[in-house]
């Protein structure tokens, strides 16, 4: 492929990356919209854990958020994460999340407290996070090598503390979930280097 073919082939993919993360972010606003709206009937799509009717909710959860603040809170590390990670290609990209959203999900079924309600992108974040982190060293991919140092970085403290069990009203337990299956993430869609190892 050429050099121009090449820098064609990259730009698309950003384009539609950026395409992609834009539309879930709308998607999030359009539903917490939809919430106030409605008088926060959406609430009752986050996961209570451990009532079998309450598994139904595992995949709807994680676009559902508590308010404005909670949506915003996650809007921006969800499109910078999400559209890094979605360079390296949709389909890939969209099964890292549908790993880390199932996975998160029916974790946080298994071990949030009792009479608790969790629900937001912040799992999926947390995800997104480990997945970029290892990713390319998984990879021995210079750019990915590099993104995960970004990412690391800019966010790392913040997941530090999201981690903390001692805060109140926040998810830790999915928290710590969603960076786990992030991380496994990385090895179970690792792309198979053609090139010399650590190339972009």
């Amino acid at each position: 492929m050429s050099g121009t073919g090449l820098e064609q082939s990259r730009g698309d993919r950003a384009r539609t990356a950026a395409k992609l993360m834009l539309g879930w972010v709308a998607l999030l606003w359009l539903l917490e919209v939809v919430d106030v709206v409605s008088g926060h009937a959406l609430d009752d799509f986050g996961i209570v854990p451990r009532e079998p009717s309450e598994l139904i909710d595992v995949v709807p959860a994680s676009f559902i958020h508590f308010g404005w603040a909670h949506v915003a809170a996650n809007t921006v590390p969800l499109l910078v994460m999400g559209f890094l990670a979605a360079l390296g290609g949709i389909r890939r990209f969209l099964a890292v999340c549908a790993l880390v959203i199932v996975a998160d999900g029916l974790g946080v079924w298994l071990i949030a407290p009792d009479r608790t309600n969790t629900a937001g992108a912040s799992g999926l974040i947390f995800g997104l996070f480990g997945f970029l982190l290892v990713s390319g060293f998984v990879e021995r991919r210079l750019l990915g090598v590099l993104a995960g140092l970004l990412v690391g970085a800019v966010w790392g403290s913040s997941i530090v503390m999201g981690l903390a069990p001692t805060q109140t009203g926040v998810s830790w337990q999915g928290h710590l979930l969603g960076l786990v299956a992030g991380v496994a993430a990385a090895f179970v869609f690792r792309r198979r280097a053609t090139t010399p190892a650590l190339t972009p």
